[in-house]
């Protein structure tokens, strides 16, 4: 008697520890799960390194990495080293947010899970401890899944593509609790916007605010390496 095989997923992970967290509980249920990364000319070069040793602490079945070369584009301070990554909070969205840069990831993305045949794409991002970002909330991922399943031999043939975010709901904390269940070492992840050659953490930037606030929040030692 033949084993049924185990659905596929493809997991975005940047390296960071909500997308860490994501692709623990995509493999907590059950996927065989594919790992896309991608070098888009991002400040920090030493999360792509986190993203390989995450993948493999999880047990993926392939990890991919794609460059890309928004910084040719600029526009935002992950990108282009002429604007300063703020050290500051604001109520606007920040110059972090680089632009369109999720439809970019989840297009890529949506074409591997159309050739895997894999069932659902899975996504870090979160809308509640975020920031701002517009491409991270729930009304632009239902809105990317129509499109996915409008735009694919598979989504017009009656079997769609399904965009995953565990994390959308969830607070920082939450997150943390959840991946620590999930055995996430979250000592090899980087979130920081600008962290060093060596994978050390500013401790400034918004990122890291939220990070180091969600470890607080949720009793757990916080494994960060800060410069």
């Amino acid at each position: 008697m033949n084993t049924p095989a185990s659905p596929k997923a493809v997991v975005l992970l940047s390296g960071g520890l909500d997308s860490a967290t994501a692709l623990a509980i995509a493999s907590d249920r059950g996927y065989d799960c594919y790992v896309l990364s991608f070098d888009y000319g991002q400040r920090s070069l030493t999360e792509l390194n986190a993203a390989k040793e995450i993948a493999k602490q999880l047990k993926a079945v392939e990890h991919q990495v794609i460059r890309l070369h928004l910084e040719d584009f600029g526009g935002s301070a992950l990108t282009d080293h002429s604007i300063d990554v703020p050290e500051e909070e604001t109520d606007e969205i920040p110059v972090t947010y680089v632009p369109a840069r999720n439809t970019v990831f989840m297009s890529l993305a949506l074409g591997w899970a159309e050739v895997l045949e894999a069932d659902a794409i899975f996504i870090g991002v979160n809308a509640v401890d975020y920031s701002g970002y517009p491409d991270c909330r729930p009304e632009y991922i239902a809105a990317f899944e129509t499109m996915a399943n409008l735009a694919t031999k598979r989504g017009v043939s009656g079997d769609p593509i399904r965009i995953e975010t565990p994390l959308i709901d969830l607070t920082k904390e939450q997150i943390i609790q959840a991946g620590t269940a999930l055995n996430v070492d979250y000592g090899l992840t980087i979130s920081c916007y600008q962290a060093d050659d060596q994978g050390r953490a500013c401790g400034v930037c918004d990122s890291c605010r939220l990070r180091t606030k969600g470890f607080v929040d949720a009793g757990i030692k916080d494994p960060t390496r800060y410069q």
